[in-house]
């Protein structure tokens, strides 16, 4: 037997003995860890979180009155949670959005078993991925287990514990929150778009932040809930294009009535 064909074998193996081992994926995976969209949901304002200085607040003082960025997770992830983690910060570094400022970031443990001193490390390694996404403003919290439901319950984020890995699976995405603690949109994945971002920051703040064109842009677009995302919509477009059109003709009268012996 050629040293090619004793290669392959131990492969083949190798391969074998792994598909043997490894443990098969827990039953419905994907109903037990998912997001379900709650749209308008109250938050649980009282349940209380302590950080990573070792202060303990509610979830009202944490998000101190701005729309909020609310992201669940856990320390010792080791599958989506720091992708998701550059993929906020790098979309908050770029959406000249300030954290502690304009809104709030939380990012909340499901693992009760992790520790402020946890909490500062994680926070130390957010700052590493994107200094310029301020992460010395973030909130990153963890809680007991009573805290932990209620919020998860309230936004529809569905996780659990597998005890045969040692891991939680758990689902990847962004919830905006307002200020008074309703949750307004989703962002789904672990990449989110800067402008995306953005607008929902504006929108969840009922207006007060943004400029003028995140105000217009938010005329032409519409959240869509089933993808997290933002799309033009073209009822929207005519609807600006007819405001439009009215204020113009408004203007011409009353133009004319001004000067009467004017041509239009």
């Amino acid at each position: 037997m050629s040293r090619l064909s004793r290669a392959l074998l131990l492969l083949l193996a190798c391969w074998l003995c792994a598909a043997e081992t490894a443990p098969p994926p827990p039953p419905h995976l994907t109903a037990r860890a998912d997001f379900q969209q709650k749209l308008g949901a109250a938050l649980p304002m009282a349940a209380t979180f302590t950080d990573a200085s070792g202060k303990t607040a509610s979830l009202q003082q944490w998000m101190d009155g701005r729309p909020t960025l609310l992201m669940l997770g856990y320390f010792r992830c080791p599958n989506l949670c720091d992708v998701a983690e550059q993929g906020l910060a790098h979309a908050i570094a770029q959406s000249r959005l300030r954290p502690g400022s304009d809104v709030s970031v939380l990012f909340v443990s499901i693992d009760p078993r992790d520790t402020p001193a946890a909490a500062a490390s994680k926070q130390r390694m957010i700052a590493n991925m994107q200094g310029d996404a301020d992460a010395a403003a973030w909130h990153v919290l963890v809680g007991g287990k009573a805290s932990i439901d209620a919020l998860a319950g309230a936004i529809g984020y569905h996780y659990f514990y597998d005890a045969r890995l040692d891991q939680y699976a758990h689902p990847a995405g962004l919830v905006i929150a307002t200020a008074d603690g309703r949750v307004n949109q989703y962002l789904m994945g672990v990449n989110y778009v800067p402008q995306s971002l953005r607008l929902a920051v504006v929108a969840a703040s009922h207006h007060t932040l943004g400029s003028m064109v995140d105000q217009l842009v938010l005329l032409c677009c519409g959240y869509d809930p089933a993808t997290g995302r933002y799309t033009v919509t073209i009822t929207r477009i005519m609807q600006g294009l007819g405001i439009g059109f009215v204020v113009l003709l408004l203007g011409m009268f009353m133009l004319l009535r001004r000067h009467p012996g004017a041509s239009p």
